[in-house]
């Protein structure tokens, strides 16, 4: 994709309208991951180094509903991100207006300033206008590093992008580089692993990436569906009726490059103390139990399958990794990910709960990329056009 980026603008003495994506976990009113913050770091920087007349941050946090909510607002990011960038971040209580017009005006040469919760306003949302034109006269020039919300056609993203010059930030660029240079041209052999519940949610994805990939290694819940779909009993077992027709066409459309697990970890319950059994794919799963993870057999597979890879994209876990009885299928994956980065291949963890798995298997830093938008790296690998790239994409 072309896309202005950055380096292609004269920020000097400009006002600068970032669309960042602080939508941070906020516990007892304080940041409970500065993952995002950090991400965004690189590009306020190489704004701050280009000598701007100010840096106007924008983001949405959480579901307020259009509605002004004390638990969605933004001033709990302000010290962290202060850390982060070495100085002072002023916050303003509002988003548009005379109050943060005049906030921005009070600031120092270069200053930084966060605006609050975008979406307190229902306007953000619905992509009103109006308000995008409000958030345009904030600044000189837009610039839009929130892959997370690239998937919505929204007022600070794409809106904002009609009256204003508009700019990639880095990490938007890192993202467009990783998940679509190296999934539409990927270097062979291209081994692409789902997992996540639903069979729904990917169809999409499974069918595009039938196309490109070498081997598509199938994982977590939505495995089970396809199990169904070869008339295995599955006991308690996680499965999307409706989709069950569709898991058999999909099988049989993929059967030279879809892989199922070989065995699978199941519990007698949904908790963190359950009674645990490794069962093979075709034994029946006992009534009152149901399949929680992939087991080691699958694992060993996997493993083989990813040991000459040169790409790799995962999104979805391989299992309830929330539970340590159930964890272990996709701690492993993740460190054959870390294995296969170390021999050489791209390694892209698709945002989500993969990502929070990796972040809990302390591999983030072994992999290539971790994308930070999980919605919208699903919609880059179904093939789609996200609005908020295309707002930003070379005419």
């Amino acid at each position: 994709m072309n896309k202005k980026t950055i380096r292609d603008a004269d920020l000097a003495g400009k006002k600068v309208l970032v669309r960042v994506d602080f939508n941070v976990p906020i516990r007892d009113g304080e940041v409970a991951d500065e993952t995002r913050i950090r991400a965004a770091v690189p590009t306020l920087k190489h704004i701050l180094d280009q000598q701007p007349a100010a840096l106007i941050l924008m983001s949405h946090l959480g579901r307020p509903k259009g509605e002004r909510q004390s638990k969605f607002s933004l001033q709990p990011v302000v010290a962290p991100l202060s850390e982060q960038l070495n100085t002072d971040v002023a916050f303003v209580d509002d988003t548009v207006g005379d109050k943060v017009k005049q906030a921005i005006a009070d600031l120092p040469q270069g200053g930084v300033i966060l605006l609050e919760n975008t979406r307190f306003h229902a306007e953000e949302k619905k992509n009103d206008a109006d308000f995008a034109a409000q958030l345009a006269e904030l600044g000189d020039i837009f610039v839009n590093d929130a892959f997370g919300t690239a998937h919505r056609a929204h007022a600070s993203n794409v809106g904002v992008a009609d009256h204003l010059p508009a700019y990639a930030g880095l990490l938007m660029e890192k993202e467009i580089d990783y998940l679509g240079s190296n999934i539409e041209d990927p270097t062979p052999p291209f081994v692409a692993i789902l997992g996540g519940a639903k069979v729904s949610d990917k169809i999409d994805v499974i069918k595009s990436l039938l196309g490109k990939a070498d081997a598509l290694l199938i994982g977590g819940g939505m495995a089970n569906t396809f199990f169904a779909a070869q008339g295995h009993q599955l006991g308690d077992s996680l499965v999307e009726q409706d989709a069950v027709s569709t898991a058999k066409s999909l099988l049989d459309e993929g059967s030279d490059t879809i892989i199922l697990p070989v065995d699978a970890i199941i519990g007698d319950k949904f908790g963190a103390d359950a009674e645990t059994k490794t069962i093979q794919v075709g034994d029946a799963v006992p009534d009152g139990w149901a399949i929680y993870d992939i087991g080691p057999d699958t694992v060993a597979a996997f493993k083989e399958k990813l040991n000459d890879a040169k790409t790799v994209v995962w999104n979805g876990p391989m299992g309830v990794f929330e539970l340590d009885p159930f964890a272990q299928g996709t701690y492993q994956i993740a460190q054959a990910l870390a294995d296969a980065t170390d021999n050489g291949a791209t390694t892209i963890i698709g945002g989500g709960d993969s990502a929070a798995a990796v972040e809990q298997a302390d591999l983030a830093a072994a992999v290539s990329h971790v994308s930070t938008g999980g919605g919208a790296s699903l919609e880059m690998l179904e093939g789609k056009t996200l609005p908020g790239l295309a707002a930003i994409q070379d005419k």
